[in-house]
């Protein structure tokens, strides 16, 4: 069984006293029993959902990058994702469909969710997250083209100001042969089928 990754962080005192902050200044007893460990708990939570700032995207996908001469559409469609807007820090949350036609390179399948997760563990906006994991492929791997298409629900909309439960956004980004409508179009029909 594998153990709990332990954060250690130097910004998890600070994070811990400006939540026990937060917690009394909202009218709360932070020395209630049922408090005294929440500045913690949200302290670690906080560093987990924005450990993508620690980490290299562009690493995870050279790390397993492989000369192929394979050149045809490479899909990696239902990464589920979840990760904080940046504008209110609620979470939004959905799945990332990512694809790419390779130019002489391929990488691990895992790596491309890896770069989902990566981005999607900072504060962000979707329409930014959607371009990054694109920039992050093009840049890396140097494909004949790359396509992300990004469906989300944000906990912004549907808790609080305009309170729609059920509204999902969809972004999309792509370069290169992805540019043609017959190959988008390609792409869409493979990540509508289940």
């Amino acid at each position: 069984m594998l153990e709990k990754e332990e954060i250690i962080s130097p910004a998890l005192e600070d994070l811990k006293n400006h939540y026990r902050s937060i917690i009394t200044l909202l009218g709360e007893d932070a020395e209630r029993e049922g408090l005294l460990k929440t500045p913690e708990r949200v302290a670690k939570a906080m560093l987990t959902l924005t450990k993508g700032y620690h980490m290299d995207p562009h690493e995870v996908l050279r790390s397993a990058k492989f000369q192929e001469e394979y050149s045809q559409m490479v899909i990696v469609k239902d990464i589920d994702f979840f990760s904080l807007c940046e504008h209110h820090m609620l979470p939004f949350y959905g799945k990332a469909h990512v694809a790419y036609i390779p130019n002489g390179y391929i990488t691990g399948l895992s790596k491309i969710a890896r770069v989902v997760d990566i981005f999607s563990h900072r504060l962000q906006v979707q329409e930014r997250m959607t371009l990054q994991i694109k920039e992050c492929i093009q840049e890396t791997l140097n494909p004949l083209g790359v396509m992300v298409v990004v469906e989300a629900k944000h906990m912004c909309m549907q808790m609080r100001g305009v309170e729609k439960q059920n509204s999902v956004t969809t972004t999309s980004d792509f370069t290169g042969a992805f540019n043609q409508a017959k190959t988008r179009e390609e792409f869409m029909n493979l990540i509508r089928q289940r």
